[in-house]
């Protein structure tokens, strides 16, 4: 075989064993200047082919998959159909019964084991994420351990999913209550968390003791196959974690093989509000149970009694991680009259002290690209509409220099609710800030969404802070705080930004039937 193969990849002592997507970076001044997202030869985790019933599967059509920050191809992945998505399916539901037949322990072993490989291996997984997500490294290390942190989580709750005992009215009767897995999950996820949004599904179904059909997002798909690669390697049975990767022309096919396949029993998807619907409508006609993380609309709201320090710190973390690419980003800066001017100079200061744009792989870059052109042009969108209503621009407001999809963090001041960054998600590098005057006034506007994913406030007033915390209309809450997310905590929406929750011991229920059992003639 290493006869035939390029000089790069005959280095290899394993070709079957590992997918080299590229051939070696390039050197010279040119790419010292700027790192593109190719992956060294060797790496053990990257594979190209569906994973269906413990096989990888290639098709004969592929899909690129690109690098954010320079537009390389950073290799192609099978582009898998319904065809492939009915195999996954039938593969998942063969595998079920034994895999939610085994004790609870062997369950939570296996998991236990997978997330140790995850850990082992996490300086690679990372750098997968950064080539085709774009985000900075260490963001992309972080991101693998909280994905890591889900299926030690699950691990240990699958030991403890407890039935329940009722006192019968009659004597002669006892009833029990069961907890029982509900079959095959089908998990659709998004690209901005191209593992832990795989984790926290996964792991709590196969703590459940369910099977699933993975579909990653097509931008993303690399990350996906890994975690299949380490699945396998941990014991996790053939047939019990799938994925199907596909093109965004096959997406709708396969998406619709998902939710309404009969052997399907569970839909999970973390994605845009607008395809929720879409799903939704499918998973009706066999009533499938459902839950989904949908679109955010996050406040961020600062009243006078604020540490603006601490505010603007805040600020800067939940804005920005991810470049803005976030569902729980802050889409909205709701600030006091009385402290307003003073939080708009310390927030710009800080965005042009601290962030700094560049590829993800450059140990400086806290900014990496967006993840498409797409993108690039809402923000500028937004930006063009406030400025048109009579909304300035602090800092940033344009595309960065480094190329299509890098975009420079950017304040507005003077918006008002009238312009679109106040109306949609953004999901890019721009913090638009509206001026308030009193509390009910703020309340008033972060209510105002049809969505309630997410929301933010900063005070020092015990009963403000009651108050607040009370009446915003989402399902997370942060006070005094800009990064919420854990692993033990329930993280999910109200209005249309989705149903169930994810992470923390609420997680599991969603993958699990309740079964009342009446014992009668005692």
């Amino acid at each position: 075989m290493a006869g035939v193969l390029p000089r790069w990849a005959a280095a290899s002592s394993c070709w079957g064993r590992r997918l080299l997507l590229g051939p070696p970076p390039p050197r010279g001044p040119a790419a010292a200047r700027r790192r593109s997202g190719a992956l060294p030869a060797g790496l053990l985790l990257l594979r190209r082919g569906g994973l269906v019933g413990g096989r990888w599967l290639e098709t004969p059509a592929a899909f690129p998959v690109r690098d954010p920050a320079s537009g390389d191809e950073v290799g192609r992945v099978s582009d898998c159909g319904a065809a492939e998505a009915r195999a996954a399916v039938r593969a998942a539901h063969q595998a079920g019964a034994g895999w939610g037949r085994l004790p609870a322990k062997e369950r939570s072993v296996r998991l236990r084991r997978w997330y140790e490989l995850m850990v082992e291996n996490k300086e690679e997984l990372a750098r997968i994420i950064t080539a085709e997500n774009g985000k900075p490294l260490k963001e992309a290390q972080g991101e693998i351990l909280y994905s890591a942190s889900f299926l030690e989580w699950f691990a240990e709750e699958a030991r403890r999913v407890y039935g329940d005992v009722i006192p019968a009215a009659a004597k002669d009767r006892r009833i029990l209550v069961l907890k029982q897995p509900v079959g095959v999950a089908a998990i659709i996820t998004p690209w901005n968390f191209p593992s832990a949004m795989i984790t926290r599904k996964v792991g709590a179904a196969l703590a459940a003791g369910c099977t699933v059909v993975v579909k990653p997002a097509e931008d993303t798909p690399l990350s996906a196959l890994a975690l299949g690669e380490l699945a396998n390697q941990a014991g996790i049975p053939a047939g019990v974690y799938n994925v199907v990767p596909c093109s965004r022309e096959q997406a709708p096919a396969v998406g619709e093989v998902l939710c309404t396949d009969p052997l399907v029993a569970k839909i999970s998807f973390t994605g845009s509000t607008a395809t929720g619907k879409i799903l939704l409508k499918h998973a009706a006609g066999t009533v499938k149970r459902v839950s989904m993380e949908l679109g955010g609309h996050a406040p961020f709201i600062v009243f006078d009694s604020a540490d603006v320090d601490r505010a603007v710190a805040g600020a800067l973390a939940s804005k920005y991680r991810n470049s803005g690419q976030t569902c729980v980003c802050t889409n909205r800066f709701l600030v006091q009259k009385g402290i307003h001017d003073k939080f708009v100079e310390k927030f710009a200061k800080a965005i042009e002290r601290e962030l700094h744009v560049g590829c993800g792989f450059d140990e400086k870059t806290t900014q990496g690209p967006l993840i498409n052109e797409k993108a690039v042009e809402k923000v500028e969108r937004h930006i063009n509409d406030a400025v048109s209503q009579g909304a300035s621009i602090v800092t940033g407001g344009k595309r960065h220099s480094l190329g299509k999809n890098f975009f420079e963090p950017t304040l507005l001041s003077n918006v008002t609710t009238k312009m679109l960054c106040t109306q949609e998600e953004t999901f890019g590098p721009l913090a638009p800030v509206i001026k308030f005057e009193t509390e009910a006034e703020a309340i008033a506007i972060a209510n105002a969404a049809n969505v309630g994913l997410a929301g933010y406030f900063y005070s020092q007033d015990p009963a403000q802070i009651w108050r607040v915390a009370e009446q915003l209309e989402v399902g997370m809450v942060g006070v005094n705080e800009g990064i919420i997310s854990s692993v033990e905590c329930p993280f999910g929406g109200v209005k249309e930004s989705g149903l169930g929750r994810e992470g923390s011991k609420y997680g599991i229920d969603e993958y699990l039937e309740i079964k009342y059992v009446c014992l009668g003639g005692l």
